[in-house]
């Protein structure tokens, strides 16, 4: 099992917590093999993947920004909802640059670099949900504006290099699959396995995050709850421990069953550790 640190979002990313993300994760009992690997100083083999996919004629750049896209993607007068993961992009930087250089030079824009779907499904098995359609919607961004690589290749490109088989991740990142094995396809590369499960949700449906409350270990550590009383609360949310067990993670992996694992979001707002 590997740590990797995905600081690669910009400013949304705090260096600071970097070392109380591994110190929560050292006092909750959790281990990996290795040192853990920081996303954001590997950028040369993102770089390198990108530039093979751009030379190979398989990525190319768009100067298009994120309201043109959406505006591209609406009919004039009939507004649609927009998809989950964003519009699909209509193609309009396709085939127009010749290289990177044109394309800032005629648009006066930074071009991000897109991959270039030729498929429109690409079927996988998934380890929890089964078999996938693996619906793939429009040409994706592998690298952005500024020069950073996209989630989609990063992870594809760090997955590989530190091989890694199996991933387990949430349902939100499902419609991700199919991008990241079209990429894992055309760069050479040996896909993992991979396991989407349910969101823990708040009480209103939607995913637990800071607009439910400080869920951070750091807050129950200063409240006095312990390692173990967290690890049993995830567990339990999990279907891998009975309510009111107590366990470290090394006490899970015998009994460890991913089929044991609720097939809907459940609610982890407002644990109540002193029961």
């Amino acid at each position: 099992m590997v740590l990797r640190i995905e600081d690669i979002d910009g400013p949304r990313v705090r260096t600071e917590m970097i070392d109380r993300t591994i110190e929560d994760l050292r006092w909750l009992g959790f281990d990996w093999d290795g040192d853990p690997v920081i996303q954001s100083m590997r950028r040369a083999l993102h770089d390198a993947a990108a530039d093979r996919l751009l030379d190979a004629g398989r990525a190319y750049p768009c100067v298009c920004s994120r309201s043109e896209i959406e505006e591209a993607a609406s009919a004039p007068h009939e507004p649609v909802d927009a998809p989950p993961d964003g519009p699909i992009y209509p193609g309009t930087c396709r085939g127009l640059y010749a290289s990177l250089e044109e394309a800032r030079s005629r648009s006066g824009r930074d071009p991000a670099l897109r991959f270039h779907v030729t498929r429109t499904s690409e079927p996988f098995d998934d380890l929890f949900l089964g078999e996938q359609r693996g619906a793939v919607r429009g040409d994706f961004v592998i690298r952005k504006r500024d020069g950073s690589p996209a989630y989609q290749l990063a992870v594809v490109v760090d997955d590989a290099d530190q091989g890694v088989t199996e991933v387990l991740r949430a349902d939100d990142l499902l419609t991700s699959t199919p991008r990241q094995l079209l990429l894992y396809r055309e760069l050479g590369l040996s896909a993992p396995r991979f396991a989407h499960v349910p969101l823990v949700v708040g009480s209103d449906g939607r995913r637990l995050a800071k607009r439910h409350g400080d869920t951070s270990i750091d807050h129950f550590r200063g409240r006095g709850v312990s390692p173990e009383q967290i690890i049993s609360h995830v567990a339990r949310l999990a279907g891998l421990a009975p309510a009111g067990a107590s366990a470290r993670p090394e006490d899970l992996l015998d009994n460890f069953d991913l089929a044991a694992t609720p097939r809907a979001p459940v609610v982890g707002e407002d644990p109540d550790f002193e029961s």
